[in-house]
């Protein structure tokens, strides 16, 4: 199914809820971008994968080029939110891999796209147990001569405050483009901190993937966050992983509205973004 990522709004905290199976999510009529159309993506290894988007569910089809893996198919349930004009994430499991948690930016004006895989490994001391690999591809049939998206460090020294819901809040405190740290101001974790590995991309101006690996729970999250209005951030998301029992899976959808406290402006010989 696909919202309007500014027709939608969540009632759960992101930390500390990974048994929830009511996400609190509301939801107006979705556009219909998206569905019955057909996305073919490409890679520079010669590898397409094929999308045919439904009105709830995705078939994708893989043909692998050099050096990639055998071919593959599949079919699942997606959700899709539209970001801005033509810019879409799209979140999909894979049936036959349930421990792997699929997001995909498809920018119809750029003609690129962006995938960030979410795996449940096995656990390995001082490693976080979920992980993400992230990779770039083309659309077909949309020319552009504009760059991919690539990693950022633009969010380095930022400070924002997060509201998830009128009583859920988090500050978060972008440290450089390897990691962040969090701390809960009100909620269901309130008092609680931590810092923990991050990765971001910069989709189009202002708009960000950004992603995030928990070291204390077997967790981690993809999200698009548009900061190009620094007085209403908006951020949708993913988290993914494993519920209190560590044997079930857990998957559920984030929604922030968020606002800048603050800019750290560091010495040129000391900034973690050089």
């Amino acid at each position: 199914m696909i919202s309007d990522l500014s027709e939608a709004s969540i009632r759960r905290p992101i930390h500390g809820l990974l048994g929830a199976t009511d996400i609190g999510l509301t939801r107006t009529d979705p556009p219909s971008a998206l569905v019955g159309r057909v996305v073919v993506l490409y890679d520079d290894h010669g590898t397409r994968t094929t999308h045919r988007f439904g009105t709830d569910t995705v078939t994708w089809t893989r043909s692998p080029g050099r050096g990639d893996d055998v071919p593959a198919s599949g079919k699942g349930r997606y959700e899709a939110f539209r970001i801005a004009d033509d810019l879409f994430y799209v979140q999909f499991h894979h049936t036959q891999t349930p421990a792997e948690s699929v997001s995909l930016v498809l920018d119809f004006t750029s003609g690129h796209a962006l995938s960030a895989i979410t795996s449940i490994g096995d656990p390995s001391p001082g490693r976080p147990r979920v992980r993400q690999s992230f990779a770039t591809a083309r659309i077909e049939g949309i020319e552009s001569t504009m760059l991919p998206p690539a990693p950022s460090t633009a969010l380095t020294g930022l400070r924002v405050l997060w509201e998830y819901g009128h009583d859920r809040v988090y500050e978060h405190i972008y440290l450089g483009p390897r990691q962040y740290a969090w701390q809960c101001l009100a909620g269901l974790e309130e008092g609680l901190a931590d810092t923990d590995e991050c990765t971001a991309y910069e989709l189009r101006p202002g708009i960000f993937l950004f992603a995030w690996r928990e070291k204390a729970l077997p967790c981690a999250a993809v999200t698009v966050a548009d900061h190009r209005d620094i007085r209403s951030i908006r951020s949708r998301g993913v988290l993914f992983g494993l519920d209190e029992s560590r044997e079930v899976l857990a998957h559920f959808t984030l929604d922030g509205f968020g606002r800048l406290i603050s800019t750290t402006v560091y010495p040129a010989e000391f900034d973690p973004a050089r």
